[in-house]
Order: C-alpha cells, then sequence, then structure tokens
C-alpha cells in the first residue's frame, strides 16, 4: 500500500484560513498545558539544516524537538555532502530513511521547494531569501494573544519587502488583518504575492495596502512592525540600502502616529539605531520578547501537527 505523500510547510500558503485557525488553537493548548505534547513523539528524529546563521530559528526548533522527545539532528553545509554537490534530491531521499522531518534554513524558496519534492517526510522551511513562514505564525499569535482576534485589526510594516515581509502578506490574507507595507521605491514586496494575497484576501476580510510613507502606514494602526534593512546575503548592498531606507527609522515620532496602544514588533536580530530606536524596542508598546518566545511554542505544535496529521490535537484528548 503506497503511503501518503506528506504534508510539508514551504510557505503560509501551504494553509487554509481553518488550518491557520486550527494551528494557532493547537498552539494555545500547548502553552495552557505543555505536559500534554511532553514525549508525544518519543524516539522521532527531526534534522535541521542550516546554510545560514541562526539564533531563535535553531534554539526554537531544537528545543521544540527536545520537548516532544525528539532527538534534534543539527546538519550544517559542510557537514552534508550537498554542500560537496551532491543533488538537493538525492540528499532528501537519504534522509528520508533516517528522519521524521526535516526542518532548513537556506537561500533560495526553489532549492526548499526541490528537497520536498523528492522527500518522504515532511518538510519546514525554516528561512529562505523569499519567504520566513514560521515567523509569520509567531507573529500572528502575538497580535491574537494582544488584541484578541486578527480580524479587523490594523498591522504597519516598515521595511524591505522580502521574506519576512512575503509571509506576513500571506498571514494577513489568511487571518483577515489589514496589512500596509511601507518601503522605499524599489524595494517593495514580490507583485505575484500580493496578488496571490489580495485574491484570497477577498474570501477573508483581509487586506494588503503598498505605500512608500512610513508615516502613512503607521497612521492608527493597532501594531507597527520592523525588520532589517540589510538581510542576510545582502551585506554588499549595506550602504547602499542605508541610504535608501533613511526616514525609515521606528522611533517615538513614528509610533506616535500608530493608535495610542500600539504595539511593537520585529523579528529579530535587530540593528539599533537603524531600522528602530532603543526607546521604541526596550519602551512599554515592545512585545518583541514575547513574539520571539513564541517561535518555540508555534513551531512545537507545527511540528506535531505535520507529523501525526492531527491538527486540530484529537490525539491529545
Amino acid at each position: 500500500m503506497t503511503a501518503p505523500p506528506p504534508r510539508h510547510f514551504l510557505t503560509l500558503d501551504e494553509l487554509d484560513p481553518g488550518e491557520l485557525r486550527a494551528l494557532l488553537d493547537l498552539t494555545g493548548r500547548l502553552k495552557r498545558d505543555p505536559d500534554a505534547f511532553r514525549n508525544r513523539l518519543a524516539g522521532g528524529r527531526l534534522g535541521m539544516i542550516f546554510h545560514k546563521p541562526s539564533t531563535r530559528t535553531r534554539v526554537s526548533f531544537e528545543a521544540a524537538a527536545w520537548m516532544l522527545g525528539m532527538l534534534p539532528i543539527v546538519l550544517r553545509t559542510d557537514e552534508l555532502q550537498m554542500g560537496r554537490g551532491e543533488a538537493i534530491g538525492d540528499t532528501a531521499r537519504t534522509l528520508s530513511l533516517y528522519l521524521d522531518a526535516i526542518t532548513i534554513r537556506t537561500f533560495a524558496q526553489a532549492s526548499v521547494e526541490e528537497l520536498a519534492a523528492a522527500s518522504s517526510i515532511p518538510v519546514i522551511n525554516a528561512l529562505t531569501n523569499e519567504h520566513h513562514p514560521c515567523q509569520a505564525l509567531a507573529d500572528v499569535l502575538t497580535l491574537e494573544e494582544e488584541f484578541g482576534s486578527l480580524a479587523g485589526i490594523q498591522v504597519a510594516f516598515i521595511g524591505d519587502g522580502d521574506n519576512v515581509c512575503h509571509s506576513l502578506i500571506q498571514a494577513a490574507a489568511l487571518g483577515g488583518f489589514e496589512l500596509r507595507v511601507a518601503t522605499p521605491p524599489g524595494y517593495e514586496p514580490s507583485p505575484d504575492i500580493v496578488a496571490a494575497a489580495r485574491q484570497r484576501a477577498t474570501t477573508t476580510g483581509g487586506a494588503i495596502i503598498l505605500l512608500h510613507d512610513p508615516a502613512e502606514a503607521a497612521f492608527g494602526a493597532e501594531a507597527v512592525y520592523a525588520d532589517v534593512w540589510t538581510s542576510m546575503g545582502k551585506e554588499a548592498e549595506g550602504e547602499t540600502r542605508r541610504a535608501a531606507f533613511a526616514g525609515f527609522t521606528v522611533d517615538a515620532a513614528l509610533m506616535a502616529h500608530a493608535s495610542r496602544a500600539a504595539i511593537f514588533l520585529h523579528c529579530l536580530p535587530a540593528h539599533r539605531g537603524e531600522e528602530v530606536t532603543d526607546e521604541v524596542i526596550d519602551g512599554p508598546a515592545s512585545r518583541v520578547w514575547p513574539q520571539a518566545g513564541n517561535r518555540l511554542h508555534t513551531e512545537t505544535a507545527l511540528i506535531y501537527a505535520l507529523i501525526t496529521g492531527d491538527l486540530a490535537g484529537e490525539r491529545l484528548r
């Protein structure tokens, strides 16, 4: 009998609105009763491929695996034959014989898709240049915990229209909230991702608005989100980007345009003094640390759901 194909998590578009709701509910159960999840995947093995440096992704996924009773196996480029020319598909087929799931943090989204296409176990995108779906899960959980619901809230994203922004755009379409993206000209998010999200948002009440004025994006917003101006792999563009993003720093003056009760979010690491000032990230509006903490909880629930297929948590009853 042929085994069913694995469920992957390559972008947030892998989920429909009901599945996002179920995953957030599952995460809520985990936060309230972590013992219900402890050792649920005892004896399992999680491979973690890293082509990019990591703090939160590395530690949160490893801690999530340990909580579920799994052995986390960290794999760097210099430890894999893939780094010496082995085809990605061959690596995927081999690792599928030893592991129960794979996370990969790499550069090209196409590499993750190629790995998943040849894998017989779930593959989780832990970051590419195009998407950061695991971060977006933590983001929407943080927003929901703060405001009680995602529906109808207004979020301003101030920065580069890259991977974090792309996943937030997909999250807005899924979760039914308004996302205003403010970028300098030339740094807008992918038109294809925006168009697909806007189409999906017609059924959820979400909205994606593209702007070039940070103050306009922040006006009345309930959350203001910043990201670094220069992502990993783009360091050679640093000086050009600092010039282009002048005026896009989230400081007290910019936060004053938002709602009086607005919160501040950041996916981290933060380049203090560039995209955000100390007074904001360390101030009373900041929810950056609960947001970072939610990476552990959403990823634990995600690993459990993908491996078991139990998105509704029926086996936990």
